[in-house]
């Protein structure tokens, strides 16, 4: 494991106060946008970086996705995404200013989100060194997504050239509340442009983070660079336990037991950020050799459930155990009758069918699942149980005391109490969208 002294945190000081404004806002919905049977399956065959074909297994369901597939310079989707502004460095001396300009972070039209990093202050903006020199985009999900335990993945080509600092990574989504380091941080993917064939994968957390971090790298073999060809980085991540993966081939694991006692920040939800910083005290500035526009291009993020269905799930999931949810009155979800009918809210009375289990992302009862009838996305679509197919439509997480389906993007609503049918409906924050998983 190597260790290098002079690396800090990417936690950088405006993520912390983006937590506290999400905390507030409300939720404009999760994503599954554009996903395609090119990256979906359950298991991928992947090629190793020796050009060995490997087998890798998905853990479990895919619980939440972003294939980019969208027009050519259309925003990234604002129902997962958030774009971060600002100069102040971040915490480590960077030296760009993050815009929520298309002109620095875009879809291209052919299935990628691209990250353009510019050398221009078109705007006049101000850095904490005085006059900002360079542009670049910053995304991140809070308050939008995020996730404990199971597969994290990217599949991104790399900027190249001194000064680049390209990241794809994760923070608790508890941030907003404990703060840095206490919430944890999770470096998936990060490079550094005058290493540009060594991928950094840390973890970062009370007692263990900057130099001190747990931290190792996987090196491409023969002098390629990940700015030459698609790579996919990966964590797999359970109860206590981090690996990293580069391609499919897992090159390091830390546990609870490596932190000599100090806090393990790794057990509770996180959000999911990409970003490319210029300089810093890591990398160092941009030099003569490094060309601009640079560019960070993501063909897809996918998160996947953990594959034993134990404590997995999207913002606070309730893990594999199956229990009751209740909502307006005290009225328990329930899946009572035929295969396509509706759930209903019922009085609670201890039945197998007011029984779900929300560990691979879906909640299921009876052995099916929670369905949005054909995959509607209109208000009022009814919600019913149905077989497990594996859609967007069958894909929910829990935001505090709300039920979002995946593939609407709505929220799960009861129109009323008593023996009505359940719908989605536009996220309100109405007594009817207010759930208890118990």
């Amino acid at each position: 494991m190597a260790i290098d002294r002079r690396r800090p945190g990417r936690h950088g000081l405006v993520v912390g106060a983006a937590l506290v404004l999400a905390a507030t806002a409300a939720l404009a919905g999760v994503l599954g946008i554009g996903r395609t049977a090119r990256h979906v399956g359950a298991a991928d065959t992947r090629m190793l970086a020796n050009g060995v074909a490997a087998a890798s297994a998905v853990p479990g369901g895919l619980v939440w996705a972003d294939d980019f597939n969208g027009p050519a310079g259309s925003a990234p989707d604002a129902r997962g995404w958030n774009r971060e502004t600002g100069g102040g460095g971040f915490g480590n001396s960077e030296l760009e200013y993050y815009t929520d300009s298309t002109s620095n972070a875009a879809l291209d039209g052919d299935g990628h989100l691209v990250i353009t990093v510019r050398e221009e202050n078109p705007a006049g903006y101000g850095c904490w060194y005085g006059p900002c020199r360079y542009t670049s985009a910053r995304l991140n999900t809070n308050g939008k997504f995020a996730q404990r335990y199971g597969q994290i993945e990217a599949r991104i080509k790399l900027p190249r050239g001194r000064g680049m600092w390209p990241a794809f990574w994760a923070t608790g989504s508890d941030m907003g509340s404990v703060g840095w380091p206490a919430s944890g941080e999770m470096d998936i993917m990060e490079t550094i442009g005058s290493t540009p064939n060594l991928n950094h994968g840390s973890l970062h957390g009370p007692g263990y983070n900057g130099g001190g971090s747990l931290t190792g790298t996987y090196p491409l073999p023969n002098g390629q660079s990940f700015a030459d060809a698609f790579h996919t980085f990966a964590v797999d991540w359970a109860p206590d336990r981090v690996s990293f993966l580069v391609d499919g081939v897992t090159y390091e694991t830390h546990t609870a037991a490596e932190t000599d006692g100090k806090p393990w920040a790794f057990n509770h939800p996180f959000n999911l950020l990409l970003n490319v910083a210029v300089g810093g005290v890591w990398p160092g500035p941009p030099d003569a050799g490094t060309p601009f526009p640079q560019q960070m291009v993501v063909d897809y993020v996918h998160v996947y459930a953990a594959g034993d269905d134990s404590g997995s799930g999207g913002s606070g999931g309730s893990g594999g155990a199956a229990g009751m949810i209740t909502g307006t009155g005290g009225g328990c979800v329930d899946a009572s009758g035929a295969v396509g009918d509706a759930i209903r809210l019922s009085a609670c009375d201890g039945n197998r069918a007011q029984s779900w289990n929300h560990g691979a992302g879906t909640f299921q009862a009876l052995g099916r699942c929670m369905d949005v009838t054909r995959s509607g996305t209109a208000n009022g679509t009814v919600v019913r149980l149905y077989d497990c197919n594996g859609t967007n439509a069958q894909a929910w997480t829990v935001s505090g005391t709300r039920l979002v389906n995946m593939g609407s993007g709505k929220c799960l609503d009861a129109a009323d109490a008593g023996g009505t049918g359940l719908r989605i409906w536009d996220c309100d924050g109405a007594a009817g969208q207010r759930w208890t998983v118990h």
